[in-house]
């Protein structure tokens, strides 16, 4: 029996107004699209009906509850939120819970339940599908990684502002310590709806500082990386979070000239590929620094920085980073007033202070002989070596984004472990291993560096990284001194270095002087070969 359809095919929902276009089809074939719009999102809900439909859909969400019905109808449903974010849902509807139904109909400032009614008469079966709006204005949700700088501070009000929106924050505690006690405050102040402060300190030393100080990465020779690999942690948190406060975007207030920017939305797309961002410096007319304090004091929006000093820092637990103003001139000495958790080598103690540092499997563990976790070891770390002058890192680093870019890292404790590790390495790992992990250690920090933490090629590194640490175990001693790391002494139970071969003295029958002729006749035979050919030719 064939099927006449009458059926709106077209309905624009849109704020303050509607629109419907009726369209004729017959035949087995139907397809309806429902087209809903706010001026930035579409959605298009695409019913394939086969055969005869014997069984009437009553709503909506009917469909996400009920089961296939066998054999009479099937039926694929499309949802494309033109957000970034597409759900495909087929077969299983049963499976499908109320709160995917509520995340694909719920989004920017609409809430839309399409009513299906089925109509028969006695002589031909009539489909008439009546569309039946009923929308709850309900306004977009948007997660802005927040931190109470001066960027996120502006950026609150400004997404009010500008997306009519309800903002949700979230700052990560990776180690700022008691920057994070106002944020509650201040947040609301600001305009948001509710503050997360997540506690990420143990995972950030565990899974993120470990792995790179094993590793032994450093990019272009002296930055530690102490912003690019939080920054990867943070924004897989924020995906969660999104998830849970059904937000349909993320905000950040990266610039776009940096490589947070890239940090961020790569491991996003990695957690949500659908996930919409909004990224202000990419949009704003905001061009400074400057600017933003004056939109902040219109608004009475308190911030740390002021005119006179206004760096853009970056701190946690391993480093904090100082960048902006009279520092982008390389030229420019930084000022004296401008470290936080170190001394200068000139404020220093004029005595030297010695401390031990124990590693298994290329891990921390404790410092002078002390047993600490994970966050109370570098802190401990960046005590010690902070207040000795260690850990000051001023250089022009070759940004992601293509720019030259100066900076000035504090990195005390993590100067110091960094040196101890190198240094139990060097009596741990053979000589082949030890020159190869150089390459990798080069190619590990580029990745972190570049915000491609979740990548199959950073954790196969990883991977190669622990089987070299089986052997990293022992002890280090170091000397701290104005802003000097020295080694005073190594120890390991798996050290490769042997005082009896190594000695001037007699070697007994571990070495012989005599080998040594014979290995270099081997090994200088090609260069022997390559000269005598020379002589021959040249004759």
């Amino acid at each position: 029996m064939h099927i006449a359809i009458l059926c709106i095919s077209a309905v624009a929902i849109c704020t303050g107004r509607v629109e419907a276009k009726p369209i004729l089809f017959t035949f087995n074939d139907t397809r309806r699209d429902v087209a809903i719009c706010t001026g930035r999102v579409e959605a298009k809900v695409h019913f394939n009906f086969i055969r005869t439909i014997d069984k009437p859909l009553q709503s909506a969400r009917s469909v996400w509850r009920q089961s296939r019905p066998a054999g009479s109808i099937q039926y694929i449903l499309h949802v494309a939120i033109c957000t970034g974010r597409v759900e495909d849902l087929a077969s299983s509807p049963r499976k499908k819970s109320e709160k995917i139904y509520a995340d694909l109909l719920h989004f920017y400032s609409s809430w839309c339940i399409i009513h299906l009614v089925r109509q028969t008469d006695t002589k031909m079966m009539k489909i008439g599908m009546k569309i039946k709006e009923s929308i709850v204005m309900a306004k977009m949700r948007v997660l802005l990684a927040y931190s109470g700088g001066l960027d996120t501070s502006i950026i609150v009000p400004w997404l009010k502002e500008n997306y009519d929106c309800d903002v949700v924050c979230v700052a990560g505690d990776v180690g700022q310590g008691e920057e994070l006690e106002p944020l509650h405050e201040k947040a609301k102040k600001c305009g948001a709806e509710k503050l997360y402060i997540e506690d990420l300190r143990k995972e950030f030393v565990e899974d993120f500082i470990w792995p790179t100080l094993k590793a032994g990465a450093v990019y272009e020779g002296k930055y530690l990386l102490g912003t690019s690999f939080a920054r990867p942690l943070i924004a897989k948190r924020l995906v969660e979070i999104a998830h849970k406060e059904n937000c349909t975007a993320i905000c950040h207030g990266c610039t776009g000239k940096g490589n947070d920017q890239v940090r961020f939305e790569l491991t996003i797309k990695a957690f949500d590929p659908n996930m919409q961002i909004i990224a202000p410096w990419r949009i704003w007319d905001i061009k400074t620094r400057e600017e933003e304090i004056d939109y902040a004091e219109k608004r009475g929006i308190p911030v740390p920085v002021k005119k006179d000093r206004p760096y853009s820092m970056d701190r946690n637990i391993w480093h904090i980073s100082h960048e902006g103003a009279d520092l982008e001139d390389p030229w420019n000495e930084p000022p004296e007033d401008l470290l936080l958790t170190m001394a200068t080598p000139e404020k220093a103690p004029d005595q030297p202070e010695y401390v031990t540092v124990d590693f298994e499997q290329g891990v921390p563990i404790a410092i002078n002989g002390e047993k600490l976790d994970a966050v109370d070891l570098l802190t401990k770390a960046n005590e010690i070596a902070g207040r000795n002058g260690v850990g000051c890192a001023d250089l022009v680093e070759n940004r992601l984004v293509g720019m030259k870019s100066r900076g000035v890292y504090e990195t005390p404790g993590g100067t110091m472990l960094y040196a101890a590790h190198g240094i139990l390495e060097s009596i741990t790992l053979d000589r082949a291993t030890s020159h190869y992990k150089e390459l990798v250690a080069s190619k590990f920090a580029e990745l972190v560096y570049d915000g491609m933490w979740y990548t199959p090629l950073r954790e196969a590194l990883s991977a190669f990284v622990d089987s070299t640490q089986q052997a990293v175990n022992g002890t280090v001693k170091l000397k701290l001194y104005k802003g000097n790391c020295i080694n005073a002494g190594v120890k390991s139970p798996n050290s490769l270095y042997m005082e009896e071969i190594a000695t001037f003295g007699d070697s007994h029958d571990l070495y012989s002087h005599k080998d040594s002729a014979g290995f270099i006749n081997l090994l200088g035979l090609p260069l022997k070969v390559k000269a005598m050919v020379e002589q021959k030719n040249k004759k």
